[in-house]
């Protein structure tokens, strides 16, 4: 299975197209929507509903239980759901149970105007239809580092020194904040880490796993030691959870997905000293390296195989329509870094069009990503709570690998 590169999206400031004109508002047909609910998608998925006109149904289910429900939503004949809304790893466990329906006959009838930046191109086929592009980057309280008297951090190192200083000085307790949630939370942060560390997940060529190393180990050991400064529930804390943490103004620095910096830099949910003081930097590097420990991600939407061709019109047009120039106002353009014509960028989305400019490397696109992701998802808190060692917990995890790996038929 060959993917597109998404390194495309560094060149996000250069998008230009024309609009997409899909028919509003949709007369017959099906909309159901699955996905996430960080404000980009939800004004997304309002304007597809919004595009369904007298007669026909719509709706949508954002959760941050999106990918546990999105297959089995999809599986059924005819599909629960019409479209999920994903990203660049959530779209590969969707291909390999064959629920979603390549794009291309509903682009020819409905969509010739979408630019190609969008269209994410798997095996000759267009599957998904890009709409922003995200990464995880630095969020800094810029009161608290005045207080201290230090810079804004472009390092782990420099972020866990600011830490102590805050601690110190009896400013916060737990100055750190990250989405360490056990489980998708927890592996992203160790993808994100471990590339920052020079780290290859696999030996060439091959979808032989290959993390029991030198950059795993320290990769683990950055973790751990940044969660010291952290809530003791961080294990609990997923993205919502964290971003709590931040508008109770319990937390000076973390690492979070430029998609929910917005909810964090308005005026609802914290006091005007949290949000007026609320700033975004570009992604971290660790250990003396150049390579952004995060990455580069892209939000798209498909369309269900198992529905009526009617029903897919009917989603490809709404969604098309919603993710088009129609979707930009005052309210969205600071949302997300949108690949939409027409998209100004607004000062909440510096860090990731910092990201971009830094060359962050794309999420992995491959067919077994996905397993590696759950394997780390659920090997890494045992080593975080004192329960193992680094190379215990980087065995457990390649050992749980290989055997859904082979599993699934990637490995003998």
């Amino acid at each position: 299975m060959s993917f597109m590169k998404t390194t495309a999206l560094a060149s996000v400031l250069a998008v230009t197209g024309t609009a997409v004109l899909a028919d509003c508002p949709v007369t017959e047909g099906r909309l159901s929507i699955v996905g996430n609910e960080f404000p980009a998608i939800q004004s997304v998925a309002a304007l597809a509903q919004e595009c369904m006109g007298e007669g026909t149904e719509a709706s949508a289910n954002l959760t941050a239980d999106h990918q546990k429900i999105n297959v089995a939503g999809m599986s059924g004949n005819p599909a629960e759901y019409t479209s999920a809304i994903i990203a660049n790893s959530s779209i590969v466990a969707l291909i390999n149970e064959d629920v979603i329906r390549p794009l291309d006959d509903l682009i020819a009838e409905y969509g010739q105007d979408i630019p190609d930046l969008q269209k994410i191109t798997i095996d000759g086929q267009v599957m998904a239809i890009a709409f922003m592009a995200n990464a995880q980057t630095l969020v800094y309280r810029a009161d608290v580092l005045e207080q201290i008297g230090v810079d804004v951090p472009e390092t782990y190192e420099e972020v866990l020194e600011a830490a102590e200083m805050i601690r110190e000085q009896g400013i916060m307790e737990n100055p750190l904040g990250g989405a360490y949630a056990a489980g998708w939370n927890l592996a992203e942060e160790f993808v994100n880490m471990y590339i920052g560390h020079g780290g290859q997940f696999y030996e060439a060529g091959t979808p032989q796993v290959a993390i029991n190393n030198e950059a795993g180990v320290k990769t683990l050991e950055m973790l751990k030691a940044l969660s010291e400064y952290m809530n003791p529930d961080y294990l609990t804390h997923d993205s919502n959870a964290t971003s709590a943490e931040w508008e109770a103004g319990n937390v000076a620095l973390m690492n979070m997905w430029g998609s929910r910096s917005g909810v964090l830099m308005d005026e609802e949910g914290s006091e005007p000293q949290v949000y007026e003081n609320t700033k975004v930097a570009p992604p971290l590097t660790v250990d003396g390296g150049d390579i952004p420990a995060s990455t580069l991600w892209w939000d798209g939407w498909t369309v269900a195989k198992n529905i009526s061709d009617e029903d897919a019109a009917a989603t490809f047009q709404a969604l098309a329509h919603a993710t088009s120039p129609a979707l930009l106002n005052d309210k969205t353009m600071g949302e997300a870094v949108w690949l939409i014509d027409g998209y100004e960028p607004a000062p909440v989305n510096e860090g990731v069009l910092a990201a971009t400019r830094m060359g962050t490397q794309p999420y992995p696109m491959l067919p077994y990503q996905g397993l590696l992701h759950t394997a780390l998802g659920d090997n890494i808190a045992d080593y975080l709570q004192g329960n193992e060692t680094a190379e215990q917990a980087l065995s457990d995890i390649e050992a749980a690998y290989t055997a859904a790996a082979q599993e699934k038929g990637f490995l003998n």
